[in-house]
């Protein structure tokens, strides 16, 4: 079982502790915020691209292979309207570095996407859900 507390502090701004973290969650000021942290959507987001960037990072170093940089971006298209929710999920996995083998790069972010990888199993339940890879701004 995992709990995570969520507490309103002021305003539209919201306290959730996570283990011994705290993250602070706020809206706009134009929908009575202050702007002190993001809003929850977003951190779906944010979710989605830790956990599999952290399956990726750990499959690619039993496979021995070496990087300088590693990006998850997720780009999400959200319903006109209410309840608003993400229609569709991209994600672009950018690797820096020398000597990539494009298959083994590819199995690894393969293998986060079809069978580690949670966050994405619960999204694209919800959205479509679509990736690319970059190997130092190249697509493979």
């Amino acid at each position: 079982m995992v709990s995570v507390t969520t507490t309103w502090t002021s305003g539209m701004a919201f306290d959730s502790v996570v283990g011994n973290h705290h993250i602070t969650l706020d809206s706009a000021k134009e929908f009575g915020g202050m702007n002190k942290g993001p809003t929850p959507k977003p951190l779906l987001l944010t979710s989605l691209g830790g956990c599999t960037g952290m399956d990726v990072v750990s499959l690619l170093k039993k496979m021995r292979i070496e990087f300088e940089g590693f990006s998850v971006t997720a780009e999400a298209e959200v319903s006109d309207e209410h309840p608003k929710f993400y229609t569709r999920i991209h994600l672009v996995y950018e690797l820096k570095g020398k000597d990539f083998p494009p298959d083994k790069v590819k199995k690894a972010v393969d293998l986060s996407q079809e069978r580690y990888c949670g966050v994405s199993e619960m999204l694209r339940k919800a959205a479509e859900l679509s990736y690319e890879i970059r190997l130092n701004g190249e697509p493979i």
